[in-house]
């Protein structure tokens, strides 16, 4: 067995990616890599394909640890503590007070993160053009569904393959409840951790609770590399940054809704709770994202539309950061472009260059969904999955944003019905949870917040 994501020669490439993306200059690193007959080019999934003989690894290794000793020169618009964060953040909106649907919308949230979650599922991984001809293939293009199997021609299915662990759970024929997936563990994780620590939760609460309760092979990137790190007995933040390259990608963003949704409206307390949590396995945007997520939470169960969730969401983000660019971007392709296919374009213009599941570009996709949705389900999950990144991760996102704010009459029987109302989980206790007593107990954390 090779174990992905933590093997020196699979994160050398992403290293120098990422410092030379936070300024630090490693072209002596490069050149000595590649005459060790390694390869500049990053893997899109865990393992990188140059040959782990030991003489190359032990390269791998020697240069990791280099990388891991330079320090990144400083980013005034982009610091990772919270002070210094807090000093960069605009006023926050004024926002409504939840109202007597907060039950309903907290309900909606979980059941529109999880059809999102679920249509993006078994074409992770796909790229666009791939995800593009499937659907056309199938007779479901633009995305206005689930993805089918049924009618897909040979070469089709082996030119795109689906996602091997989704596709027996996610297609339309297959669906039979909410299937396990990382981006609704870590929801489910969360709630305990708030209904444990309230809002004294702690970022070594958060380690200790993985370590508990997440099953190793069943984190992935920036998470797996801070599990490997705290069991190696580093402390946070460093479990953050020790040869950690996937430092400023999703992962953090798709853990923090659920404190957004136990803080309707308090942007800067769902923030804070979110940044608690991020600064276990990521820096900067990374953490940026996860603050973004949890504040759109927020924002949504007190908003009158996505559009002012939105903008109240950006009070959380430092204006300078590469995350405050992405997320303009990602609304102004989304009002601006005359058609679905041309806001993708610029977004893949922008961000082509960087990993499926990196924050920036998922985060454009994330408001330029939003934002050229309206507030419809299908109009909102559909474009970000059809932007071909983080599909299922994207699609959660903005599922349980629109289902936040629209409340129950946005989510169709034809998306919500095949959930038999159940989420799947890989985490200890019960293989299911009913998406009504997940949004109880969110509304109970919520109650006992406002008092």
């Amino acid at each position: 067995m090779r174990l992905t994501w933590v093997q020196p020669e699979d994160l050398l490439a992403h290293e120098l990616v990422q410092a030379a993306a936070e300024g630090t200059d490693v072209r002596a690193q490069a050149r000595r890599w590649q005459e060790a007959g390694g390869s500049l080019e990053p893997a899109v999934s865990g393992a990188s394909g140059v040959p782990a003989d030991d003489a190359t690894r032990a390269v791998a290794r020697a240069l990791m640890d280099e990388l891991d000793a330079l320090e990144a020169p400083p980013h005034p618009d982009e610091p990772d503590g919270w002070d210094e964060i807090l000093a960069l953040l605009p006023d926050a909106p004024a926002l409504a007070a939840p109202g007597e649907d907060l039950a309903a919308r907290i309900e909606a949230a979980w059941t529109g993160r999880a059809v999102g979650c679920l249509l993006g599922k078994p074409v992770e991984k796909i790229p666009r053009a791939g995800i593009e001809e499937i659907a056309r293939a199938t007779g479901t293009w633009p995305v206005t569904g689930y993805f089918t199997a049924r009618g897909l021609p040979d070469d089709v299915a082996a030119r795109w393959p689906w996602n091997r662990r989704s596709a027996p759970t996610s297609l339309a024929e297959n669906i039979d409840g909410m299937p396990e997936d990382d981006d609704l563990n870590y929801p489910l994780l969360a709630l305990t951790l708030l209904e444990q620590h309230g809002e004294g939760l702690t970022t070594d609460d958060v380690a200790k609770a993985w370590l508990d309760n997440l099953p190793a092979g069943r984190v992935f990137t920036a998470e797996r590399v801070a599990y490997r790190n705290l069991l190696a007995g580093h402390d946070a933040p460093r479990t953050a940054i020790h040869q950690n390259p996937f430092r400023e990608w999703i992962g953090a963003l798709i853990r923090t809704d659920v404190y957004g949704w136990t803080r309707p409206g308090d942007l800067r307390g769902a923030a804070r709770l979110a940044w608690v949590d991020a600064r276990l396995s990521h820096t900067r945007n990374g953490v940026y994202g996860a603050m973004w997520a949890a504040a759109l939470g927020s924002a949504a169960l007190v908003a009158g539309s996505v559009t002012e969730a939105l903008d109240a969401a950006s009070a959380v983000v430092p204006p300078g950061s590469r995350l405050a660019e992405a997320i303009a971007l990602g609304r102004r392709a989304g009002r601006e472009a005359p058609d679905d296919a041309a806001a993708l374009d610029l977004l893949h213009e922008a961000y082509g260059h960087l990993h499926w599941v990196h924050v920036l570009n998922n985060a454009a996709v994330v408001a330029c969904a939003l934002e050229r949705g309206r507030g419809d389900l299908t109009a909102s999950i559909g474009l970000a999955v059809m932007a071909g990144w983080d599909t299922d991760s994207a699609g959660a996102t903005v599922g349980g944003v629109v289902g936040a704010v629209g409340g129950p009459a946005v989510i169709e029987d034809r998306w919500s019905a095949p959930l038999r109302g159940v989420v799947a989980t890989s985490l200890p206790g019960p293989s299911e949870h009913r998406l009504s007593d997940l949004a109880a107990r969110t509304l109970a954390l919520a109650s006992r917040i406002a008092s």
